[in-house]
């Protein structure tokens, strides 16, 4: 009698459980391939949208309404969820390295694992400043914050260095929050000072001109102080130094500067760029490889250069998604073409935004609903599941 074997299964691993990984998940549950096995190797089981931080620290949000339970999602996807983290690649064997000991082999490979503290360059920073970047760790330090500024009476001076996007709605967020728990208590909020620190000549450098003149106002409005050209050489305990030798007091430092790829890359065997992003070409293939793809912040697209944004991670899943697929199924890829000039809503922490497209400015409280129903569609694709199409074979 002829023996009937089952096909070889190929393993999918997805690593980190970004923006564009969930979209992935998804969409293989929804369309799952047949003759595959998905495995998502992440850290965590809740991963933020960071859209909507700046709303959670302001108070706008709960925990439930900005993190995605990737538990359920896997589960929908018929994947595996592998709570490790991947700290190495062995290339020639095909093999994910977990911090856990775990060697994890794939046939394909994603990687969506984000960035990290960009402290490394700046004595002192690792140790005296709050990292946004990751956020879960960044929400657990932020609430520590706020509890220590309670305990002193409201008494505290707050900086955030990187006056990017990131670093502009953090600290109008921050002031939101903070203002609001210390009057709470019925001290006076005068009590607060907050300063943004740029290390470029103004604040907002890859936005257009009207956008941040708008900004620039609103933070002379609120009474933030705002130090542009401005390279910090070492952070203290309570204090920053700035590379012309003056110095500035702080009790607390926040940590916005764009953040930099895993350290693991850097002996990962794949093709970085000077900055240590991984290379991938236009359909978010890794370069020189047919079995790699990676999205989000840890990428250097080739094509052009993009932004550091979750705008284009997001963008970004399901055409990784597709070409996972197709390279499963052997067939041709496509290109990812990111938008030339995205839409950006910044957040001002009062239930207002501000926004640019297509060199246009606008905001208002009807920038903000508009941002919020944005980012919570989005959020709903990940907890309110369709029915599955199909069934894998």
């Amino acid at each position: 009698m002829q023996r009937l074997t089952q096909p070889e299964r190929k393993n999918v691993v997805l690593i980190g459980a970004g923006h564009a990984h969930v979209t992935v998940l998804r969409e293989f549950g929804l369309s799952p391939v047949a003759g595959t096995r998905s495995i998502l190797v992440s850290r965590g089981q809740h991963t933020p949208y960071s859209g909507m931080l700046p709303g959670l620290i302001a108070g706008d949000y709960q925990f439930e309404d900005i993190h995605i339970d990737t538990v359920p999602l896997t589960r929908f996807a018929g994947a595996q969820f592998h709570r490790d983290e991947a700290i190495g690649l062995d290339l020639g064997n095909r093999l994910v390295i977990c911090r856990g000991g775990a060697r994890i082999s794939y046939d394909v490979l994603s990687i969506d694992i984000g960035s990290t503290p960009n402290t490394a360059d700046v004595p002192g920073a690792a140790e005296h400043a709050i990292p946004v970047k990751p956020i879960d760790g960044f929400l657990s330090r932020f609430e520590a914050l706020l509890a220590r500024t309670l305990a002193h009476k409201g008494r505290a001076r707050v900086a955030v260095v990187g006056a990017g996007a990131g670093g502009v709605e953090l600290i109008l967020a921050v002031q939101h929050r903070l203002s609001r728990e210390v009057a709470r208590t019925g001290l006076a909020t005068n009590r607060l000072a907050f300063v943004l620190i740029s290390a470029t000549a103004d604040i907002l450098p890859a936005f257009p001109p009207a956008f941040r003149a708008r900004f620039r106002a609103l933070l002379a409005e609120r009474g933030i102080i705002v130090a542009t050209g401005a390279p910090i050489a070492r952070v203290e305990a309570g204090r920053l130094q700035f590379d012309d030798g003056a110095s500035i007091k702080a009790d607390e430092i926040l940590w916005a500067t764009q953040a930099a790829p895993p350290s693991w890359l850097a002996s990962s065997g794949l093709p970085l760029d000077q900055h240590g992003f991984l290379k991938v070409d236009e359909t978010l293939r890794v370069v020189g490889r047919d079995d790699i793809f990676a999205a989000g912040d840890i990428i250097s697209f080739a094509p052009r250069g993009l932004p550091k944004s979750g705008v284009y991670a997001v963008r970004a899943g399901p055409v990784l998604a597709d070409n996972l697929r197709q390279t499963l199924i052997g067939q041709p890829l496509r290109p990812f073409r990111p938008q030339r000039d995205a839409l950006y809503l910044v957040s001002t922490g009062d239930r207002r935004a501000i926004g640019t497209r297509n060199g246009m400015t606008f905001g208002g409280a009807w920038a903000w609903r508009w941002k919020d129903w944005i980012d919570r569609r989005f959020m709903r694709r990940f907890k309110d599941l369709p029915e599955k199409r199909g069934a894998a074979g």
